[in-house]
Protein backbone atom coordinates (compact mmCIF):
# COMPACT_ATOMS: atom_id res chain seq x y z
CA UNK A 1 0.00 0.00 0.00
CA UNK A 2 1.27 3.44 -0.90
CA UNK A 3 1.42 5.64 2.18
CA UNK A 4 1.48 9.44 2.43
CA UNK A 5 4.89 11.02 3.07
CA UNK A 6 5.04 13.24 6.16
CA UNK A 7 6.57 16.58 5.21
CA UNK A 8 8.49 19.36 6.93
CA UNK A 9 6.68 20.63 10.00
CA UNK A 10 5.36 17.24 11.11
CA UNK A 11 6.56 16.61 14.70
CA UNK A 12 7.38 12.92 14.04
CA UNK A 13 10.23 14.06 11.76
CA UNK A 14 11.97 15.72 14.73
CA UNK A 15 11.82 12.80 17.18
CA UNK A 16 14.65 10.37 17.86
CA UNK A 17 13.06 7.08 16.82
CA UNK A 18 12.62 4.03 19.05
CA UNK A 19 14.21 0.62 18.49
CA UNK A 20 12.16 -2.02 16.73
CA UNK A 21 11.52 -5.48 18.19
CA UNK A 22 10.96 -8.67 16.18
CA UNK A 23 7.34 -8.73 17.34
CA UNK A 24 6.60 -5.12 16.32
CA UNK A 25 3.01 -5.16 14.98
CA UNK A 26 2.78 -5.64 11.20
CA UNK A 27 6.51 -5.03 10.70
CA UNK A 28 6.70 -7.10 7.53
CA UNK A 29 3.79 -5.15 6.01
CA UNK A 30 5.25 -1.81 7.10
CA UNK A 31 8.53 -2.68 5.35
CA UNK A 32 6.70 -3.79 2.19
CA UNK A 33 4.59 -0.60 2.23
CA UNK A 34 7.74 1.50 2.68
CA UNK A 35 9.37 -0.10 -0.37
CA UNK A 36 6.25 0.47 -2.46
CA UNK A 37 5.85 4.05 -1.22
CA UNK A 38 9.52 4.88 -1.89
CA UNK A 39 9.40 3.42 -5.39
CA UNK A 40 6.15 5.20 -6.35
CA UNK A 41 7.58 8.48 -5.01
CA UNK A 42 10.80 8.10 -7.02
CA UNK A 43 12.82 8.07 -3.81
CA UNK A 44 16.23 6.56 -3.15
CA UNK A 45 15.49 5.97 0.51
CA UNK A 46 12.64 6.20 2.98
CA UNK A 47 12.70 6.20 6.78
CA UNK A 48 9.81 5.16 9.03
CA UNK A 49 9.37 8.69 10.49
CA UNK A 50 8.58 9.82 6.94
CA UNK A 51 5.46 7.62 7.04
CA UNK A 52 4.57 8.76 10.56
CA UNK A 53 6.20 5.94 12.54
CA UNK A 54 8.86 6.89 15.06
CA UNK A 55 10.82 3.63 14.77
CA UNK A 56 14.44 2.94 13.76
CA UNK A 57 13.75 1.60 10.29
CA UNK A 58 14.73 2.75 6.83
CA UNK A 59 14.98 1.30 3.34
CA UNK A 60 17.41 2.25 0.58
CA UNK A 61 17.65 1.52 -3.13
CA UNK A 62 20.65 3.47 -4.41
CA UNK A 63 20.95 1.54 -7.67
CA UNK A 64 19.68 4.65 -9.53
CA UNK A 65 23.22 6.01 -9.09
CA UNK A 66 24.99 2.98 -10.66
CA UNK A 67 26.13 4.97 -13.69
CA UNK A 68 27.96 7.48 -11.47
CA UNK A 69 29.02 5.02 -8.75
CA UNK A 70 29.17 1.32 -9.76
CA UNK A 71 29.18 0.27 -6.08
CA UNK A 72 25.52 1.29 -5.89
CA UNK A 73 24.50 -1.39 -8.42
CA UNK A 74 22.02 -3.61 -6.56
CA UNK A 75 22.43 -1.62 -3.31
CA UNK A 76 18.93 -2.30 -1.98
CA UNK A 77 18.68 -2.85 1.77
CA UNK A 78 16.47 -2.65 4.83
CA UNK A 79 18.08 -1.16 7.95
CA UNK A 80 16.56 -1.87 11.38
CA UNK A 81 17.88 -0.38 14.65
CA UNK A 82 20.84 1.14 12.82
CA UNK A 83 23.68 2.78 14.74
CA UNK A 84 26.44 4.68 12.98
CA UNK A 85 29.73 3.58 14.53
CA UNK A 86 32.03 5.98 12.70
CA UNK A 87 32.16 8.67 10.03
CA UNK A 88 35.48 9.19 8.31
CA UNK A 89 37.13 10.55 5.21
CA UNK A 90 36.93 13.96 3.69
CA UNK A 91 33.70 15.93 3.83
CA UNK A 92 32.16 15.93 0.38
CA UNK A 93 29.46 18.20 -1.09
CA UNK A 94 26.60 16.51 -2.91
CA UNK A 95 23.27 17.86 -4.10
CA UNK A 96 20.57 16.21 -1.97
CA UNK A 97 16.80 16.19 -2.06
CA UNK A 98 14.29 14.67 0.33
CA UNK A 99 10.73 13.38 -0.05
CA UNK A 100 9.86 15.16 3.23
CA UNK A 101 11.25 18.48 1.96
CA UNK A 102 9.91 18.43 -1.62
CA UNK A 103 11.02 21.03 -4.11
CA UNK A 104 14.23 21.81 -2.24
CA UNK A 105 17.60 20.50 -3.38
CA UNK A 106 20.77 21.71 -1.68
CA UNK A 107 24.47 20.92 -1.60
CA UNK A 108 25.08 19.11 1.69
CA UNK A 109 28.51 18.30 3.11
CA UNK A 110 28.93 14.83 4.67
CA UNK A 111 31.85 12.53 5.48
CA UNK A 112 32.72 10.20 2.58
CA UNK A 113 32.92 6.97 4.64
CA UNK A 114 30.49 5.56 7.20
CA UNK A 115 30.50 2.38 9.29
CA UNK A 116 27.10 1.23 10.47
CA UNK A 117 25.70 -1.63 12.53
CA UNK A 118 22.13 -2.67 11.76
CA UNK A 119 19.77 -5.59 11.45
CA UNK A 120 18.18 -6.61 8.18
CA UNK A 121 14.52 -7.52 7.73
CA UNK A 122 15.26 -11.01 9.17
CA UNK A 123 16.89 -9.47 12.27
CA UNK A 124 20.33 -10.67 11.21
CA UNK A 125 22.96 -8.22 12.49
CA UNK A 126 25.45 -6.64 10.07
CA UNK A 127 28.35 -4.24 10.48
CA UNK A 128 29.38 -2.67 7.19
CA UNK A 129 31.44 0.22 5.89
CA UNK A 130 30.27 2.23 2.90
CA UNK A 131 31.83 4.99 0.86
CA UNK A 132 30.75 7.32 -1.89
CA UNK A 133 27.06 7.61 -2.68
CA UNK A 134 26.18 4.60 -0.51
CA UNK A 135 27.65 6.42 2.52
CA UNK A 136 25.77 9.57 1.54
CA UNK A 137 22.36 7.86 1.27
CA UNK A 138 22.86 5.87 4.49
CA UNK A 139 23.72 9.06 6.41
CA UNK A 140 20.73 10.92 4.94
CA UNK A 141 18.27 8.17 5.96
CA UNK A 142 20.00 7.68 9.32
CA UNK A 143 19.45 11.38 10.05
CA UNK A 144 15.69 10.74 9.78
CA UNK A 145 15.71 8.19 12.61
CA UNK A 146 17.72 10.68 14.68
CA UNK A 147 15.12 13.44 14.19
CA UNK A 148 17.19 15.41 11.68
CA UNK A 149 16.52 16.65 8.16
CA UNK A 150 18.95 17.55 5.38
CA UNK A 151 18.20 21.25 5.92
CA UNK A 152 19.78 20.96 9.38
CA UNK A 153 23.15 20.73 7.59
CA UNK A 154 22.71 24.14 5.96
CA UNK A 155 24.15 27.38 7.29
CA UNK A 156 21.76 29.81 9.04
CA UNK A 157 21.62 32.22 6.08
CA UNK A 158 20.62 29.47 3.66
CA UNK A 159 17.92 28.26 6.10
CA UNK A 160 16.58 31.80 6.36
CA UNK A 161 16.40 32.05 2.57
CA UNK A 162 14.39 28.80 2.48
CA UNK A 163 11.98 29.78 5.27
CA UNK A 164 9.09 30.72 2.99
CA UNK A 165 9.39 27.54 0.94
CA UNK A 166 9.56 25.46 4.13
CA UNK A 167 6.46 27.17 5.51
CA UNK A 168 4.61 26.40 2.28
CA UNK A 169 5.71 22.75 2.44
CA UNK A 170 4.46 22.46 6.01
CA UNK A 171 1.05 23.71 4.85
CA UNK A 172 0.98 21.31 1.90
CA UNK A 173 1.47 24.08 -0.66
CA UNK A 174 3.86 22.14 -2.86
CA UNK A 175 3.60 20.39 -6.21
CA UNK A 176 4.50 16.69 -5.87
CA UNK A 177 3.49 13.49 -7.63
CA UNK A 178 2.98 11.54 -4.40
CA UNK A 179 0.65 11.72 -1.42
CA UNK A 180 1.82 13.91 1.46
CA UNK A 181 0.70 14.56 4.99
CA UNK A 182 1.23 18.22 5.86
CA UNK A 183 0.65 19.95 9.18
CA UNK A 184 -3.04 20.70 9.60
Amino acid sequence: MILPIYVYGQPVLRKVAENVTKDYPNLEKIIADMWETMEKSDGVGLAAPQIGKSIRLFVIDASHFAEDDPKTEGFRKTFINAQILSREGEEVLFNEGCLSVPGIREDIKRPSIVTIRYMDENFVEHEETYDGIRARVVQHEYDHIEGKLMIDHLNPLKKTLLKRKLNDISKGIVDVNYKIRAVK
